[in-house]
């Protein structure tokens, strides 16, 4: 497994900067937002290589404004419009996913709706990413949605198609389940995988090994379903040095991919 961040948790004072100081910190990839502008991929493409990154991969940026699951037709398309801007920016840069919230259940999105016009819309965009071969890779966040393992897995089953995967994220889910039962489960359907740390106890989001996340059975569980890919970071740097904050999560990383984090922290 390899180390990856998201750029926009890197610190720095321009793109430029934030690249370098990923690469700085032993990074190996970057997770990218959607670019619609053809010369900001070029842009970041070429920042990327004089650094010596991979992109591997983009988190869409429009399904939280404008769900897929919206009942309203127009928003939907809205919807579909940044995923595909998702697509061609993963296509320009050579990352090979696109991370997508794939619906968002409230008072007025019943459970129901959201799985249907949420899988309705996904289908719509999946040709595009077929032929780009980019896989869309639905993440398990706060969103009322996909509450269970199995659940997650049918989702995921039900579109028939390699270029739909599980981008499973290890700290949302423990609010309310156990990270390694969940990637037993999803198994070969795991296509990427987000890391950030999360204190139960408190409900709140931690750095990576400062909360109740049991590491070694996480690890364990991904080697056993084989899974061999990128880990990206999602969180950023804490403290008066931000880059040394950055190394931190880069060395924290190191310390769960070698075996030596420790299991949940107690009291």
């Amino acid at each position: 497994m390899k180390k990856s961040i998201c750029l926009g948790c890197v610190p720095g004072r321009d793109d430029g900067e934030r690249y370098a100081n990923a690469a700085r910190c032993g990074f190996a990839a970057v997770e990218v937002g959607t670019l619609v502008d053809p010369a900001e991929r070029r842009k970041h493409k070429d920042l990327a290589a004089k650094h010596g990154l991979a992109v591997c991969s983009v988190m869409n940026s429009d399904h939280w404004q404008y769900p897929l699951s919206d009942p309203d037709p127009g928003v939907r398309e809205k919807s579909l419009a940044g995923v595909a801007a998702s697509i061609e920016t993963a296509a320009a840069l050579g990352a090979d996913t696109v991370l997508v919230v794939p619906a968002v259940v409230t008072p007025d999105v019943t459970y129901e709706e959201a799985w249907e016009r949420s899988a309705d819309s996904m289908s719509c965009v999946l040709p595009l990413a077929e032929k780009r071969k980019i896989v869309l890779g639905v993440e398990n966040v706060w969103n009322m949605f996909l509450l269970s393992p199995l659940e997650f897995a049918g989702y995921v089953d039900g579109f028939g198609s390699e270029y739909v995967a599980a981008y499973f994220d290890v700290g949302n889910i423990v609010a309310y389940g156990y990270p390694d039962h969940w990637i037993r489960t999803l198994g070969e359907r795991i296509g990427k995988v987000h890391l950030k740390g999360f204190d139960a106890a408190k409900h709140a989001f931690v750095q990576l090994l400062d909360g109740t996340i049991d590491w070694p059975r996480v690890m364990a569980a991904l080697r056993d379903v084989g899974y061999d890919g990128w880990l990206t970071a999602e969180l950023g740097p804490e403290g008066p040095d931000l880059l040394e904050g950055l190394a931190k999560i880069s060395g924290d990383m190191d310390r769960i991919l070698a075996g030596r984090a420790r299991g949940p922290r107690q009291g």
